[in-house]
């Protein structure tokens, strides 16, 4: 196995591809802009397996235009076709427009009608190597890991960053990330493999602290938006205050991600009892 790390250390917009021979197939995994920029990975590469469908995880689909593409059938329409796509992320209008020129001409997005779905636990048979698909979603419908022959987990957007997790498009889902979360946590494996930043993580105790801290940042989200409620605000508003990114990050797709995580938050804290609707629209701390 190979990790071609991507450039930045697989920072956004590239991210760290994996290259897997075995006797019988050679399959690359979430081939990159890295890898598309240099041309391919150096080898006949017999399959594609995407961990789900955003931009930066299919952005090689059409490189290896002769090899199988394979992905989870929940995200199965995002790397058919472009409108596909643009469902994960639920930008509508101008949004949406700007943002599926950048797919097509910073990722090099190409539909592949030819790609199959998979479900979890799915297995790749390379030939002395296996590949075992497991479901992890939160992220997108069909987000999925992967277990690799001799002690390799692939976390894929599971990335184990400061940033924490990422649940903002219209695919995405809080209670799904953070089971899947629980769900990885039990993953027994020498190296786990993250696509962006922080690459290849020796280490089960090593793995352990990231991922618990990288959980932790969901409930710090939480808390911050429950005291920015001590006044009523609306849901624009707490879009606005950006609880996901900082202020001066630009991007035709923020406001929605904000929005969207905002919602899902929201969403949680009245049913818990923590705020209420205190005028039409309106939410306060309770």
């Amino acid at each position: 196995m190979s990790v071609l790390v991507g450039a930045d250390n697989g920072l956004y917009p590239s991210g760290n591809s994996l290259v897997v021979e075995g006797t019988g197939e050679t399959v690359i995994i979430d081939p990159s802009v890295s890898v598309v920029a240099r041309g391919g990975a150096h080898l006949p590469i017999d399959a594609v397996i995407n961990s789900h469908g955003h931009e930066d995880h299919v952005a090689g689909n059409g490189l290896f235009d002769t090899a199988r593409v394979h992905i989870h059938h929940d995200d199965l329409r995002a790397a058919q076709h472009l409108d596909g796509l643009m469902e994960i992320y639920g930008f509508e209008g101008q949004a949406r427009d700007d943002f599926a020129k950048v797919c097509l001409e910073e990722f090099s997005y190409a539909p592949r009608p030819d790609a199959e779905g998979f479900g979890d636990g799915h297995r790749w048979d390379l030939g002395g190597v296996s590949i075992e698909a497991v479901h992890l979603p939160g992220h997108t419908f069909g987000h999925s890991g992967f277990r690799i022959d001799d002690g390799v987990f692939f976390l894929s957007d599971i990335d184990l960053t400061g940033f924490g997790p990422y649940y903002g498009d219209a695919w995405s889902s809080l209670e799904q990330f953070e089971a899947s979360l629980r769900q990885v946590r039990d993953e027994e494996a020498d190296f786990y493999v993250t696509f962006h930043h922080k690459g290849v993580i020796e280490g089960r105790e090593t793995f352990i602290t990231m991922v618990d801290d990288f959980a932790a940042v969901i409930d710090r989200r939480h808390d911050e938006m429950l005291g920015f409620l001590v006044e009523p605000r609306t849901l624009d508003e707490l879009a606005d205050h950006r609880f996901v990114y900082r202020p001066h990050v630009e991007g035709p797709h923020i406001a929605s991600v904000e929005r969207r995580t905002a919602s899902l938050h929201l969403e949680r804290m009245t049913q818990r009892g923590e705020a209420s609707e205190v005028a039409p629209g309106r939410f306060q701390r309770s």
